[in-house]
This record gives C-alpha cells, sequence and structure tokens, in this order.
C-alpha cells in the first residue's frame, strides 16, 4: 500500500503539526463537518497533536444522525402497511422516531429488509410484483445520485411497484443554518470531500462571503486533515477568508 503510506507518514505528520504550532495564533476553532473526517481525526489522535493552537469541533457528520423523528415516524407508517415491503440501510433500523423505530416494527411483523444499495431494492421489487416496495434514501448528496438512478433503471424495465422515500439532506444548508444560529463560533471549517466531488465549490461560497470565514474541501487521510488545518490557520492568520479546494492548492502547502 505505498501510495496509501505516503498520506500517514509520521514523521511529515510531524513536521505539519510543528508548521501549524508555528503559526502565531492560537485557540483557534476548526469544525470538520463530515463523518469520514470526524473518524480520521479520532483514528489518528489529530484533535490531541493539534491542541491547544487549533480546537477540532466535530458537526453533523452522519445523515441518519440528523434524520428527524417525523420522518422516522413515516417510514414506520409505510413498512407497517400489509401491501408494502419496505427496503433500507440497516444503520437505519435502530435510529429512534417518536414512539418506535424500523427494528421494533420488523420485530411486530413488518417487512422491514436491509439491502446495501438501491439496486438491491430494485431485484426485491421485481421478485415480488404484488407489493409495493419502498426504498427509504437517506444520505447527502453523494447516495442521491445513484438512488436517482434506480428510478431511472425501474423505469426502463417496467418495474412499477418501486418507489423511493427520500429523506437525503444537502450539507449547504445546514452548515448554513449553524452559522446562522450564533451559537457556533467557528474560525473555519474542514468541509467534505466526497460531497464535493458531486456538487463542486460554488455551494459553499457563501460562507466567507455571509461570515467571514474560510473553507477547505479536503480528503480523508490524515495527512490530507493536517494540510487543510494550516491552509486554514494561514487564512486567519493573513485575515482572509476563501473557500478553496484542498487538492487545486496541494502545490504550494507542501
Amino acid at each position: 500500500m505505498k501510495f496509501l503510506d505516503e498520506y500517514r507518514d509520521p514523521a511529515l505528520a510531524k513536521r505539519l503539526v510543528e508548521r501549524i504550532h508555528s503559526h502565531s495564533l492560537h485557540g483557534l476553532r476548526v469544525m470538520e463537518f463530515c463523518g469520514g473526517h470526524t473518524v480520521a481525526i479520532m483514528k489518528y489522535g489529530l484533535r490531541q497533536l493539534l491542541f491547544p493552537h487549533v480546537e477540532l469541533l466535530s458537526g453533523p457528520g452522519c445523515p441518519v444522525c440528523v434524520t428527524a423523528n417525523a420522518e422516522i415516524d413515516k417510514a414506520i407508517a409505510l413498512a407497517k402497511k400489509p401491501e408494502v415491503i419496505l427496503t433500507t440501510f440497516g444503520d437505519m433500523l435502530k435510529v429512534p422516531g417518536s414512539y418506535s423505530s424500523l427494528q421494533k416494527t420488523r420485530a411486530d411483523g413488518g417487512d422491514v429488509r436491509i439491502v446495501y444499495s438501491a439496486q438491491d431494492a430494485l431485484e426485491i421489487a421485481q421478485g415480488n410484483p404484488d407489493k409495493r416496495i419502498v426504498f427509504l434514501g437517506i444520505g447527502f448528496e453523494t447516495t442521491a445520485p445513484t438512488i436517482a438512478a434506480s428510478i431511472l433503471e425501474a423505469q426502463d424495465r417496467g418495474i412499477k411497484n418501486y418507489c423511493v422515500l427520500s429523506l437525503h439532506k444537502l450539507c449547504p444548508p445546514v452548515i448554513k443554518a449553524l452559522l446562522d444560529s450564533g451559537e457556533t463560533k467557528l474560525d473555519g471549517i474542514i468541509l467534505p470531500g466526497h460531497v464535493s466531488a458531486i456538487i463542486g465549490s460554488h455551494p459553499y461560497e457563501f460562507i466567507p462571503r455571509d461570515f467571514g470565514i474560510g473553507g477547505v474541501i479536503a480528503g480523508f487521510e490524515p495527512l490530507d486533515i493536517l494540510l487543510t488545518v494550516e491552509m486554514l490557520v494561514a487564512q486567519i492568520e493573513k485575515i482572509i477568508a476563501e473557500c478553496v479546494v484542498f487538492y487545486a492548492n496541494l502545490r504550494e502547502t507542501t
């Protein structure tokens, strides 16, 4: 795994941490929005390495965790209908609604089936023409295209008993809601890499324009994150705020 190891080089990571610590500003608050970044930060101990110069704060991260009770209630109500097979990713089963969960609904006799993709749900629909198959669409912008494609495929294949209950979330409005609340003081944001591969950087331009803080679209390896933090710290030190793509600026930072 030569090329992957290059993004996890301890000696280079140490030099990056030292560079971040060498900046004149201390006590900066940077939020990573994506759960993938949070996992990497925890796994490699980046929070401890950067504190107290930079405090890393975790944002919403997971579209499952920010699903409203009312949305789960709607899925439960559908799963209770005898003519419905509700298909969903496994991480949705235990998420509580107002009064129950899909796991309990399945235990009580509801036909709730775990699938690994929308394609699996399509096959269930084709194999059960007398049932209405509902796929519980969950995720940020990353999962929306493949789930939308499953609807087109169902149309092409003449599968008429397949539908999607979309509970998708959009990242930029969630970020804006956090910043609008005025309850979270941030100096910069590590923006999600996978989502940005779908939507680009333009939807984040409101962050520096309206809130005066920078954002960097970053990858998920520890060196990606450390370089991104240094880019944000440099912005803050120069009193500028920009939304930039980490990869496009990689040569300048190394």
